[in-house]
This record gives structure tokens, sequence and C-alpha cells, in this order.
């Protein structure tokens, strides 16, 4: 049965989620702060986490950046602030979705099913360049045994771009899937952090030979001496 953590310093909201999770055979346990979600995680972990912005005491911000020092479970923001600065900052922090209150219970539900789709069937993938090991399931990659810490977003265009290793992504596509839609546009997004990518992994930055970029077009993951391993 699928565990879901509903975070919310509303209680009719959580009782509605409660209820209509339950209702869809969902294990749920609820929070009205951060410090209790954060004591839940602790005890057990979630499948799911829906987790508002606007907590009493840690910030749903704060819960978010704290819970991606340890795990990947996916988070899926329920909130009622409506700034594209708010749902940048949730993503960038390792935010999987972000659902903006009033909310449909329906959509809601599309979107859990999406997450829990997409974390059981996402296969294992680490991947090697020389001295470099990408393990894109754990997000965590290596150089000479050193680790190199990439952000949560980083971490999803790395991800979205190994996964379809050799394929160019149009950078639409990569805006939508990192961010979501809307954002297809703002290809300023990708530029500020590819840069960041290559500086981290690429022997050479200023002649990218992993993360490659074809002008107006896209965005390409196709090193040849790459070998993936499941």
């Amino acid at each position: 049965m699928t565990f879901v953590l509903a975070v919310d310093d509303d209680p009719a909201i959580l009782r509605t989620l409660g209820i209509n999770l339950r209702a869809r055979d969902y294990d749920v346990e609820t929070a009205g702060d951060g410090r209790s979600a954060l004591q839940i995680v602790d005890e057990r972990m979630p499948d799911v986490v829906l987790l508002d912005l606007g907590l009493p005491d840690l910030d749903g911000i704060a819960v978010l950046r704290r819970l991606r020092e340890f795990t990947q479970v996916p988070v899926i923001v329920v909130s009622a602030r409506t700034e594209p600065d708010d749902k940048v900052e949730a993503l960038d922090l390792g935010a999987d979705d972000f659902i903006t209150k009033p909310f449909s219970i329906e959509e809601l539900m599309a979107r859990i099913r999406v997450m829990t789709r997409r974390a059981a069937a996402e296969p294992a993938l680490v991947v090697r360049a020389g001295d470099l090991t990408l393990d894109v399931t754990e997000s965590r990659a290596t150089r000479d045994g050193e680790e190199i810490h990439l952000t949560p977003l980083e971490w999803k265009i790395v991800a979205a771009l190994v996964r379809r290793r050799g394929r160019l992504v149009r950078q639409g596509e990569l805006l939508r899937e990192v961010w979501g839609p809307g954002y297809e546009g703002q290809s300023n997004y990708l530029r500020v952090h590819l840069a960041s990518i290559r500086r981290k992994l690429e022997t050479d930055a200023s002649r990218p030979t992993l993360f490659v970029t074809e002008p107006g077009i896209g965005h390409r993951f196709d090193p040849q001496d790459m070998p993936a391993t499941p």
C-alpha cells in the first residue's frame, strides 16, 4: 500500500486529503507543522510527500531542504503561493511537482499516481566515463571516489539527459520536464544550470564532451566511452 504523508497547517485540508486518500486505498499520515513531518519521515519513509509551503514553524522550503539532504522521496508541493519565484525555488531545491491551491482532488490524485508510477518503473542507472561516475538513481556523482555535489535541480537536468543518452532533447521538452508546463521559453534557466553542471562534471567546462548543446535546438548527453550499468 502506498504511504502518503500530507503536511499542511490547515486541519480542514488535512481532513479532506485524509478522507480522499484513504477512500482510494492509500495509507496516510498527516502533519500540521514541519517538525512533526520530519519526525514522521524519520520513523517511516513515505512513498510520496504532499507539502504546503506556509507552515507555522519550519516553512515548507526548510522542510524540503532537509528532506533533500538524505532522501529523494517524491515531493509534491501543494501551496496557495502563486508567485513564479516560489515555484522556481521549490523546484530548485528538489520538489518533483507543484500544484496551486485551491486544487482539484482528482488532479492531485493524478499527480500522486504519476509520482508513484515513476518511482516504481524507474530503473537503476549508473554511468561511468573515465574517473567520473554518475549514479543517477541515488543522485550521487564521484570522481576518483571523491563526491561531487550537485543541487537537486541540477540532478533533474542530468537525469533527464542521461536517461535519453544519445538523443537530442529539445530545450522546450527539457524545460517542461524539469520546471513544468509554462516554462518552455525560459532557455536562460537551462543556460545557467548547465554551465554549473559542466563546471562540476566536465574535464574542461569550456569544451564540454558530456553535456553538449546544439545552439538553438537542444542538449545531448552522449559520451562515447561511457558504459551504462543497470
